[in-house]
């Protein structure tokens, strides 16, 4: 691996964080594409860089967090079902999910197309929850367990929590920057259990090589939440479905 890897991991992962695209089927498929095996040090990178992304979600939603205990009542209630069943099954997916190419075009081309579907028959209603901190003790949950569906590579965490929330009742907006919040607590325990279990076997320079994709998806993911802000003003989620499902057919024709 070399530096100019690790840039286009950043990259990659800034800019699909945080799109209902499923950044971890991205950054297997771009390991892929770079002829870089899924190594115990790759599945954990891919895991530890979406924590720079999150910290672009901290550092722009700064005010909310701090000011606002019934939001993160909420995301602590969203925050349950995935970490207990990611800790419940960590074993299994590192060992046999994280890797597997097939499971992640399957998962984006299902998730494209459900996405698709929800959304063409999706009407928001006129009482939709519109503040974050209106948002239910049971929409929330509901919102949970919709995102721990995402433990499955290309399912995608943030399409997961979206429509979860819609299907909910919450408007477009409201959902989308929940789905942000929501990333902080997930991320922050999936990285922190991962680094304790797989830390003391990487080396000095590999530490160097987490940093660096920890600052570039930093970066990178601060503009692709600025775009997908402005974006569901006016657009609904169906080009990303149709994405999904032509980025999974291409890397079929590919892989094969």
């Amino acid at each position: 691996m070399h530096f100019l890897d690790v840039l286009i991991f950043g990259v990659v992962e800034g800019i699909t964080e945080f799109l209902p695209v499923s950044s971890t089927g991205h950054l297997m498929l771009t390991a892929k594409l770079l002829k870089i095996s899924q190594s115990e040090f790759i599945k954990s990178f891919q895991i530890a860089i979406q924590l720079g992304a999150v910290l672009s979600v901290v550092i722009l939603y700064w005010n909310k967090l701090i000011e606002s205990r019934r939001i993160w009542k909420r995301l602590l209630i969203a925050f349950l079902p995935a970490a207990f069943i990611g800790g419940l099954l960590y074993t299994t997916i590192k060992r046999y999910l994280l890797g597997n190419n097939e499971v992640v075009l399957w998962s984006l081309l299902a998730g494209g197309l459900f996405l698709i579907v929800f959304e063409l028959f999706h009407h928001e209603k006129e009482d939709a929850t519109e503040e974050l901190s209106g948002i239910s003790y049971l929409q929330a949950l509901i919102i949970g367990l919709f995102q721990s569906v995402a433990i499955i590579p290309g399912v995608s965490r943030a399409a997961a929590t979206i429509i979860g929330g819609l299907a909910v009742g919450l408007k477009r907006k409201t959902i989308v920057e929940f789905s942000f919040l929501l990333a902080v607590p997930t991320m922050l325990a999936a990285t922190t259990l991962d680094l304790f279990k797989s830390a003391q076997i990487f080396t000095p320079d590999q530490f160097v090589f987490l940093g660096a994709g920890f600052i570039i998806s930093f970066l990178v993911a601060i503009i692709a939440i600025k775009f997908l802000l402005a974006f569901i003003k006016r657009h609904s989620f169906i080009p990303f479905g149709i994405y999904r499902i032509i980025i999974s057919l291409v890397f079929w024709f590919i892989l094969k």
